[in-house]
């Protein structure tokens, strides 16, 4: 998916790229998603002609590239996310190299990320249906699930964490699936995050409206810190709004994280409201022992609640809020690869180049024609026409010939 992706539709900079499509390994990128603080996203395919898939490139950028400290925290991380494969996860292909440039190939999830979902739905100055919500907050909480539990070869537990659970980073597919996506990434970018100041503001400044108060306060963090984060991204989407906003001469966000003042949920129209507040509470708790233990135990929650509330829904009634909210989105994502995949086929473009026009001394001007006629010249004389040459042999040969049969 685009993760927003952007990550509009399509962004002027998607519009305006001559550079692509263009080869990359053995990928081809056909369309520029978004740029980040890590690195550049595009939609890439790859495969044989006629059995091509999808996939995202993020290729690191060039300065992190050049951070050996970084990279081999990239690495390995992304050594771990690749194993993990789960519905509610998107999934990582390769870790790799072209060049001097380092890139991840993902799983193509062709639908939206919450932050483009609530955003739109914002600028409408409507909300994503409270069924819909609770739905895409279980399917969350179960890809942490899995994720948090999950085992070397040996059964020691891999200690996954996020680090990064925000409405970037969920994907929704026009399909209904829920999907949690840059497992690994966020935390290989934590190895740069020791900086200082308006640097780190800048590198926190997407992150931080979604951090747990331990993790703001720069201490060790364990899986709890994304039940957190998960409590945030679901008290957003039951209230319509953000929970931490900027506002002029006021805490950064990294300061709101670090206080971690939470007002309660005005779920008061909801059904079952009194439970759904519970919920969000316990998980939004700045005490890490007062907090879901892990992920499942507040999908279970969640679970409950929706079945007391009769909120339970499905992947088909998401993906048909999904497709019916940006189905004109659809449509023009779709033509651009089309029109990408076609210019690909016909290869680069013809460039004419201006030539000097000849000069008149290259050519001899011949007075007897009419009209005038510009014949080129040639340093040698054109000679006799084969043919004439061949039958004057081919008569010498029968006139020998019918001599000899005279005698």
């Amino acid at each position: 998916m685009e993760p927003t992706t952007q990550k509009g539709i399509i962004s002027p900079q998607a519009r305006a790229d001559l550079s692509l499509p263009q080869v990359f390994g053995r990928y081809l990128l056909v369309q520029r998603l978004s740029r980040g603080g890590m690195g550049e996203i595009f939609l890439a395919k790859h495969g044989l002609a006629g059995f091509e898939k999808l996939a995202v490139i993020k290729k690191v950028l060039p300065h992190l590239a050049a951070d050996q400290q970084f990279i081999s925290r990239f690495v390995d991380e992304a050594q771990v996310a690749i194993k993990l494969q789960h519905v509610n996860v998107a999934q990582v292909f390769e870790v790799g190299r072209v060049g001097n440039e380092y890139f991840l190939a993902l799983e193509y999830v062709e639908g939206r990320d919450l932050r483009r979902t609530l955003a739109l739905l914002t600028q409408r100055r409507d909300r994503l249906p409270v069924d819909l919500a609770l739905f895409i907050g279980r399917e969350l909480a179960n890809g942490l699930a899995y994720a948090h539990r999950r085992t070397s070869t040996d059964g020691a537990s891999l200690n996954l964490v996020h680090c990064d659970i925000s409405p970037p980073n969920v994907l929704v597919s026009f399909e209904g699936e829920v999907k949690v996506c840059d497992f690994g990434i966020a935390r290989a970018n934590d190895a740069i995050d020791d900086r200082e100041g308006p640097e780190l503001e800048e590198a926190l400044k997407g992150k931080a409206g979604y951090m747990s108060p331990e993790h703001a306060r720069g201490e060790p963090i364990d899986a709890r810190a994304d039940v957190f984060a998960a409590g945030i991204v679901l008290w957003e989407l039951a209230s319509g709004r953000r929970l931490y906003k900027l506002a002029e001469g006021g805490p950064t966000l990294l300061d709101q994280a670090r206080k971690a003042d939470i007002p309660e949920l005005g779920a008061a129209e909801l059904p079952a409201s009194a439970l759904l507040r519970r919920v969000v509470s316990k998980a939004l708790a700045v005490d890490r022992d007062a907090r879901y233990p892990s992920a499942s135990a507040m999908q279970r929650d969640l679970q409950e609640y929706a079945v007391s509330g009769k909120l339970m829904t499905s992947p088909l009634e998401l993906g048909e809020w999904l497709t019916k909210s940006f189905g004109l989105d659809i449509v023009a994502q779709r033509r651009m690869r089309e029109r990408a995949a076609a210019a690909w086929e016909k290869g680069p473009p013809v460039v004419l180049e201006p030539v000097d026009p000849p000069s008149a001394a290259a050519f001899d001007l011949s007075p007897q024609s009419a009209p005038l006629l510009l014949v080129q010249k040639s340093e040698r004389r054109p000679k006799a026409p084969m043919a004439i040459f061949a039958v004057m042999v081919i008569m010498t040969l029968v006139a020998v010939v019918v001599a000899l049969a005279a005698r």
